[in-house]
């Protein structure tokens, strides 16, 4: 198992859980079974491990207590340890084991909580430069995880569409406010510059290993793609743009058509819905399109899941 293999597992603590409870039902089997001794204990170590990865976020006491419980039932095993100096020293051992698998997975857990803290922390200031449009990256993100998870899309999925979401304009930041902020409608070359904002982005934190690996590169830089391809900035078309940057491009617009801008109020439920509905096919993937209608009851709107 490579590097990037282990770091995706210690993502996911209930593979662990599981298979701590999966070795000890096979070390009870071992035991049953006559199976040598050697062998046999050392996949209480296996246990060991697995359970201070998959337990980390418990109390001490409960993980102390349960990893006694541990070594009490490798005792029942082994007649030939029952005095004190090896009790002691199974014991410390098998805390110590515990301990370091807890510390890891406790470490790679905060790197995981930095990077989204970090996430956030962009996500505010760019969407502070502007009253009128402060929330929209976490409401983009939002209704972005939404449709991912209509989709049934992976817990893993939904995960970079979150974080995708709420870094999908920091090439904005980029931008200078006079174009930004500009109340009256722009200029072809004001345009061009705000058209520039994905790439921007990409270059922005291009550099994050995380980003590259995970999509989230990916749907800051082609957001703005349409279906049709007539988008920017590659003019991408189809299945040709990223999944995450289609699911994106749609609670993009669903967003800025229903805030109040600072050249326009906003628009109400029903005419976006209809508006992003005229553009299946055209600007948004049919597909998607129709899930993120299926989240709003247009019969009854106030009982719209999105919302």
């Amino acid at each position: 198992m490579n590097t990037k293999t282990f770091i995706n597992w210690l993502n996911n603590p209930v593979y662990f859980r599981c298979g701590f409870y999966f070795v000890m039902a096979f070390n009870i089997l071992l035991f049953v079974l006559q199976i040598k001794q050697d062998q046999l204990f050392s996949f209480f170590i296996i246990a060991t491990i697995f359970f201070g990865i998959g337990f980390y976020n418990r109390t001490s006491w409960f993980l102390i207590v349960s990893t006694t419980f541990i070594v009490a039932l490798r005792l029942l095993m082994d007649k030939n340890q029952w005095h004190l100096s090896a009790v002691l020293l199974l014991e410390l051992t098998y805390l110590i084991t515990m301990a370091i698998s807890v510390g890891i997975m406790r470490s790679t857990q905060k790197i995981k909580d930095d990077n989204l803290e970090l996430i956030l922390a962009l996500s505010k200031a760019l969407d502070s430069r502007d009253t009128y449009t402060s929330y929209h990256s976490n409401n983009v993100s939002r209704y972005a995880v939404e449709i991912a998870r209509k989709m049934h899309l992976s817990d893993k999925e939904i995960d970079v569409i979150h974080k995708g979401g709420l870094l999908h304009d920091i090439g904005k930041i980029g931008i200078s406010e006079d174009i930004l902020l500009k109340p009256g409608k722009l200029t072809n070359e004001e345009y061009s510059v705000i058209k520039r904002h994905p790439v921007i982005g990409y270059d922005m934190i291009k550099h994050v290993s995380d980003f590259i690996e995970n999509g989230i590169l990916e749907i800051v830089l082609h957001h703005h793609e349409r279906y049709d391809g007539k988008g920017y900035p590659f003019g991408l078309k189809g299945d040709q743009i990223p999944l995450g940057a289609r699911i994106i491009a749609i609670a993009d617009t669903f967003d800025a058509m229903t805030s109040k801008r600072v050249y326009r109020n906003e628009i109400d439920l029903e005419s976006t819905l209809v508006e992003i509905e005229k553009n299946k096919g055209l600007q948004f993937d049919p597909e998607i399109t129709d899930v993120f209608l299926s989240l709003f009851d247009r019969n009854n709107q106030c009982n719209r899941n999105i919302v």
